[in-house]
C-alpha cells in the first residue's frame, strides 16, 4: 500500500453545484433510459436493473471509494463526497488509490451501459421498432459522454488525479 497520496493542488477545492446537479441528472438518465431498454425485453429484468444500479452507484460505491477520497465531505463533480459522508464514516486518504471500489467501479458503470444496449438491440431484432432505435442512440450517447467527455471534464480538475488510478487526466 502507497502511504503517501499526491494531490492536484490546482484542482478545484469544491465544485460547482451546477457540475453536481447536470452529472447527477446524466446518471439518473442513464438509470432511467437503461430501464426502459431493457424494460422492452423484461419488464421484471428492468425493476432489476433499475434498483442494482441505483444501490450500486449511490450506495456501494460511495462506501467502496468516497469514504477514503480527498472530497469526502465535499462537493466533487457529482457530489458524492458529500453523500458519502451522510452514510458512512470517514476512511483513510492513504488507502483510496488502493480503494477496491476503484477496480469494482468500471465493472458497474460498464455492465450499466453493456446490460441496456445489448437487451435493446435484442428487442429490435425480435420486434423492430423506431423508438427502440432512438434509445439506442440515446444510450450510445450517454455512454460517449459518461465514459469520455464528462469523465475527462471532472477528473481534469479533480484533486485526486495525481493519485487516482481511474483518472482520465494525469497532472
Amino acid at each position: 500500500m502507497n502511504d503517501e497520496i499526491k494531490i492536484n493542488d490546482k484542482g478545484l477545492e469544491k465544485y460547482p453545484i451546477s457540475t453536481v446537479i447536470f452529472g447527477n441528472i446524466i446518471m439518473l438518465l442513464i438509470m432511467i433510459v437503461g430501464t426502459v431498454a431493457v424494460w422492452y425485453l423484461l419488464d421484471w429484468w428492468a425493476w432489476l436493473y433499475l434498483v442494482i444500479s441505483f444501490i450500486m452507484v449511490y450506495i456501494v460505491l460511495r462506501n467502496l471509494v468516497c469514504r477514503n477520497c480527498y472530497y469526502y465531505d465535499k462537493w466533487c463533480a457529482l457530489g458524492w463526497g458529500k453523500l458519502s459522508a451522510k452514510m458512512f464514516k470517514k476512511g483513510k486518504l492513504e488507502e483510496f488509490a488502493e480503494s477496491p471500489g476503484l477496480k469494482f467501479a468500471p465493472a458497474v458503470y460498464g455492465l450499466m451501459m453493456f446490460i441496456p444496449i445489448i437487451a435493446i438491440i435484442i428487442s429490435i431484432v425480435l420486434i423492430f421498432d423506431y423508438t427502440k432505435i432512438g434509445l439506442l442512440v440515446l444510450l450510445i450517447l450517454f455512454s460517449i459522454y459518461s465514459a469520455g467527455i464528462g469523465r475527462k471534464s471532472a477528473c481534469s480538475k479533480c484533486k485526486m488525479n495525481i493519485s487516482c488510478p481511474g483518472s482520465t487526466v494525469k497532472t
